[in-house]
């Protein structure tokens, strides 16, 4: 079984920092990339930011500059430091990890159970 929990979303008014944190535990044994989604209401899950077991990053065009991915791999942790907070950032952040639960096995993507993020204006 694995797991991924996500923690620090919140409100927070227009200008503003959070940062979310997501930790994968259980059966692991190795992870690949990781990575940010957010869904607003009404709209589709997009892609935020992705970081690669290397730490090669990407980022959606709208948050370049604002948003930093992180990971310390020794925790097995996924990071989201997002700065200068926009009204339309609003959205429930989930968290995404491609992981292998064993040598031989098929990675697979996982999902946090998602935070909610609500800037104000």
């Amino acid at each position: 079984q694995v797991q991924l929990v996500e923690s620090g979303g919140g409100l927070v008014q227009a200008g503003g920092s959070l940062r979310l944190s997501c930790a994968a535990s259980g059966s692991i044994f190795s992870i690949n990339a990781m990575g940010w989604y957010r869904q607003a209401p009404g709209k589709q899950r997009e892609l935020v930011a992705a970081i690669t077991s290397v730490g090669i990053t990407n980022y959606k065009d709208s948050v370049k500059g604002r948003f930093t991915i992180s990971r310390d791999n020794a925790k097995n942790t996924v990071y989201l430091q997002m700065n200068s907070l926009k009204p339309e950032d609003t959205a429930v952040y989930y968290c995404n990890a491609n992981i292998a639960q064993s040598m031989g096995f098929r990675a697979r993507d996982y999902w946090g159970q998602g935070t909610q993020v609500t800037v104000s204006s």
